[in-house]
């Protein structure tokens, strides 16, 4: 008996660890980005592959404070978009076709941001409406064209769940109140926010570096 408890907990910790090595996640390879030491970034208007058309203005309204946070400086987007329209750029995929050095020219930024929106808007299913954002970004060195970083992130404004009571009755209400305040009002925004945060946050696994505008710069 004790012979066959030895042999099945031998089998149970040889799962375990073969679960742990298949789930371990392989640290960031930081050498071009720790190379290359940008200062500064402009960000270009991102890349939207949503069907809701406010979510590129949405997400690119966002996205200076988490890197500015970061320690980089960070040129204002309003003033990058109005550089591009100038210049009879319009549309994000043409600007993000751009040979980065041009755009070294033109800003002359260190490292230039590139952000795609995969998913933005709400999902509604009989008992829930869930607001969702999904961002993706590369980090580019606009002097050489080489790839610094990149990365991925997703919120939503259903992650705590839905801890109420009430039965199917009060769920289905809770449904259809949350459907009607998805539906008239932009409630993607914040979510895209949170996106963005937990994206261009400097610190966290795989994330990009702290800038040389933050205390912690010469410490990672």
């Amino acid at each position: 008996m004790m012979r066959r408890l030895l042999k099945v907990g031998a089998c149970v910790g040889a799962a375990v660890l073969m679960f742990g090595c298949a789930t371990k996640q392989a640290a960031y390879d930081y050498t071009a980005f720790k190379a290359a030491k940008p200062r500064s970034i402009v960000v270009l208007p991102p890349l939207n592959n949503s069907p809701e058309v406010n979510a590129g203005n949405s997400v690119y309204a966002q996205v200076t404070y988490p890197l500015a946070e970061s320690g980089y400086y960070v040129l204002p987007v309003a003033v990058v978009a109005e550089t591009f329209k100038q210049n009879g750029m319009t549309t994000a995929a043409d600007i993000h076709g751009l040979d980065p050095k041009k755009l070294n020219e033109i800003f002359g930024a260190d490292a230039g941001l590139y952000v795609t929106i995969s998913q933005y808007g709400a999902t509604y299913t009989v008992l829930n409406s869930v607001a969702v954002v999904t961002v993706e970004a590369k980090l580019v060195d606009l002097k050489t064209g080489a790839l610094l970083w990149n990365g991925k992130a997703s919120a939503s404004n259903n992650e705590g769940g839905n801890n109420g009571g009430g039965g199917l009755i009060g769920a289905l209400v809770a449904a259809a109140v949350k459907q009607i305040i998805n539906s008239t009002t932009d409630a993607s925004h914040p979510v895209a926010g949170v996106a963005n945060a937990r994206l261009l946050t400097a610190g966290g696994a795989q994330g990009i570096l702290y800038g040389p505008r933050s205390d912690r710069y010469m410490t990672q």
